[in-house]
């Protein structure tokens, strides 16, 4: 999921270390999520996004994630297959 994690801590001057510690994680897992390899639990999103003071809409972009155009695929598929079966 893209997010603004990276750009966010530095504007705090904080090292993924320091935001670790803040959200109750490891420096890997703020790493991980930074980069695009992991995605965090909501609840994890949610002290992010705290610990920046923002939504978690400003801290993690949920329109640009491929996973998301993926539910939606499968919604529609899904929808598609109720319909028919109907």
């Amino acid at each position: 999921m893209k997010n603004r994690i990276r750009q966010l801590r530095e504007e705090k001057g904080l090292t993924q270390e320091q935001l670790g510690e803040m959200v109750g994680t490891s420096r890997q897992a703020i790493n991980a999520i930074e980069t695009e390899k992991s995605e965090p639990s909501i609840w994890l999103a949610h002290d992010i996004s705290q610990a920046f003071g923002c939504t978690i809409e400003e801290v993690f972009l949920f329109g640009e994630s491929p996973r998301k155009s993926r539910a939606d695929s499968s919604r529609r598929d899904n929808h598609g297959n109720q319909a028919a079966s109907i």
